[in-house]
């Protein structure tokens, strides 16, 4: 491929990562199987038992996705279950919330996670350029792509300017790394968080997340969402994950330790490194855009950016994928 080719072919991954059947299109030449750094999931997933057969075959109790919500709960600092909504994945909720809140204006500041922007905009709502013209306030903590983090104190400031005009809308989806509760935790009447299971727990594909929101929201959203918001493999595995607390410790240090190697890589083979958490690494290239197709060509998945050319972002390899991945930088 020429620069202008890959620059043409590049547009097509700028939106969200986990393309690899458009990759495959654009490099069909490209070596199999390929190496999908383009999403921030942990490439070592936790051990989720699958749910019994018999659980498979009904509908799920009201019960199980209780508990399934108490569980989450109580590991995301959240006391009162009845302020956590089960969903099939964040990415619901932040489609529904739009809908549900009826704000007028929004204000998401960036360079952020785009489908908040394109989620209210189909909702009607206006972009606004400041928080003082908005009605809801949408952050993302940490921030995806940067990895930039909110002081609990800016956050809970930001909802009391709002007060009864609006709400804060806080994506957590990649918040698990840290041991720290939610913002949603503080109680605030006018915060809405929502957490991802899929990121950090490795199980992206089982379509799992919360909404954290005041319990007459809570109750909306439930109404919203239906019955049956998810299956009985994510209530297995969520039942099961939330309360490991040792794997959870194991994981975090493991990740750390990944996305240290993977900082060492891409600055010896002349990337910047300029943000990121540990599921996920930023980094700065006068040609990134160059450097985007040659990995591509040769079955590398990143994640690049249309409004920063120079920025590249890279999920972590599994272990036996880093020899590969050195080659092709």
């Amino acid at each position: 491929m020429t620069v202008s080719t890959t620059l043409g072919a590049m547009n097509g991954f700028t939106f969200h990562g986990g393309r690899l059947a458009g990759a495959e299109l654009a490099w069909p030449q490209a070596p199999r199987p390929w190496i999908d750094l383009s999403t921030g999931v942990n490439p070592d997933p936790y051990p989720a038992p699958p749910a019994r057969c018999a659980a498979r075959a009904r509908l799920p109790f009201p019960e199980e996705i209780a508990a399934l919500e108490a569980a989450a709960g109580a590991a995301f600092g959240v006391d009162d279950p009845q302020r956590v909504v089960a969903l099939p994945g964040a990415e619901a909720g932040l489609r529904l919330l739009p809908h549900l809140l009826g704000a007028k204006t929004a204000f998401a500041p960036g360079p952020t996670y785009a489908s908040h922007g394109e989620a209210w905009t189909e909702a009607g709502a206006r972009l606004v350029e400041r928080e003082e013209e908005a009605e809801a306030v949408v952050l993302v903590d940490p921030n995806n792509p940067d990895g930039r983090m909110w002081e609990r104190a800016d956050l809970l400031d930001i909802a009391d300017r709002l007060g009864g005009r609006g709400w804060l809308i806080v994506d957590e989806s990649f918040a698990d790394m840290w041991d720290r509760p939610s913002v949603a935790a503080a109680g605030h009447e006018r915060i809405l968080a929502l957490r991802s299971f899929g990121k950090f727990y490795g199980l992206a594909g089982l379509r799992l997340g919360f909404a954290l929101a005041p319990p007459q929201m809570a109750q909306r959203l439930r109404r919203a969402i239906g019955e049956w918001p998810v299956g009985a493999d994510a209530i297995a595995a969520g039942l099961a994950a939330y309360p490991d607390v040792e794997w959870r410790r194991r994981a975090r240090a493991r990740l750390c330790a990944r996305a240290d190697a993977l900082d060492l890589l891409l600055t010896r083979s002349g990337l910047r490194v300029i943000g990121g958490t540990p599921l996920f690494r930023l980094a700065e290239a006068e040609d990134a855009g160059e450097r985007f197709g040659r990995l591509a060509a040769a079955g590398v998945l990143t994640r690049p950016f249309e409004l920063r050319p120079r920025w590249l972002r890279f999920g972590l390899p599994r272990e036996r994928e880093l020899e590969r991945l050195r080659a092709a930088l």
